[in-house]
């Protein structure tokens, strides 16, 4: 895992309590995701790697695991 993976693991974990998200897991799929936090994950996404996130990218895909937001 990379920098990025384990900055992004390192949020995820503050949701996800004693689950051990692994980088291809769907947090989606596990059921613990709601509209507020995919906002909250986004803004981190942005604060935290100095980056905007643009309309066009704000699609499930591209925040559906670890290793889909790290790219």
């Amino acid at each position: 895992m990379n920098e990025i993976q384990f900055k992004i693991k390192a949020f995820l974990a503050k949701f996800f309590g004693n689950h051990d998200l692994q980088p291809d897991e769907d947090i989606f799929a596990l059921g613990f995701v709601n509209s507020m936090f995919a906002m909250q994950l986004v803004l981190f996404v942005e604060q935290e790697f100095n980056i905007s996130v643009e309309n066009e990218d704000l699609e499930l895909e591209n925040f559906r695991t670890i290793n889909s937001i790290a790219i």
